[in-house]
């Protein structure tokens, strides 16, 4: 989720219809962090190449929207939302695809449905970082791909928050079993991109 993500599309054209129902509810709900359409075009590109894809924080389905537009047929997409409001707004959308599922319940619930070839990490620091952030080893099969959303740019190495080192960001860019890189989407927006590491390879830690 983004701040003012949802007024992001104000100007937009040619967004995929299902994302156009998504920013339809996002702005009946008066939800305003949907996912950016920067981002939201990454996710576009990179679920085209998964069958199982998952999310958390779906909000108003506005990202799942551009994951499911993007994916394809007989790809499986499963998202987290805890709150039971949006959760069951979103799921209205996502009615007539019964490839799509949207659980109300805290993030840790993604991992029902692991491994995912294609996992994002969306909505208030879910699973992003704190004393027990998401396992790539467990939720992302082997080369399978991470993304982290919603940052700032960094203007320096390494990057800071609040005046000291990032340790949430560099705990995925150090992270022994990815290959990390921070993608810059605007000059506001960045998203931390990985692949999980194949056993055996350098760097990796087998597990």
């Amino acid at each position: 989720m983004s701040i003012g993500g949802t007024a992001a599309y104000a100007d937009l054209a040619g967004l995929p219809p299902l994302v156009k129902c998504a920013l339809q509810t996002a702005r009946q709900a008066g939800f305003a962090p949907s996912c950016r359409p920067e981002q939201g075009r990454l996710l576009y590109a990179l679920a085209a190449g998964a069958d199982v894809i998952g999310e958390t924080g779906t909000g108003c389905g506005v990202g799942l929207a551009w994951l499911a537009s993007g994916a394809r047929p007989q790809a499986r997409l499963v998202s987290v939302e805890r709150d039971a409001h949006r959760a069951a707004l979103a799921a209205q959308i996502f009615l007539d695809h019964p490839q799509v599922s949207v659980i109300c319940a805290d993030w840790r619930e993604i991992h029902r449905d692991e491994p995912y070839d294609l996992l994002v990490l969306d909505g208030g620091g879910q699973g992003k970082s704190g004393e027990k952030p998401a396992d790539p080893y467990r939720l992302l099969r082997p080369g399978g791909t991470l993304v982290i959303d919603d940052l700032t740019p960094a203007r320096q190495w390494p990057p800071r928050f609040d005046g000291a080192v990032d340790q949430a960001r560099m705990h995925w860019l150090d992270h022994p079993g990815l290959d990390a890189a921070e993608l810059r989407l605007a000059p506001d927006l960045a998203a931390l991109v990985a692949t999980r590491r194949f056993p055996g390879t350098a760097g990796a830690a087998d597990r």
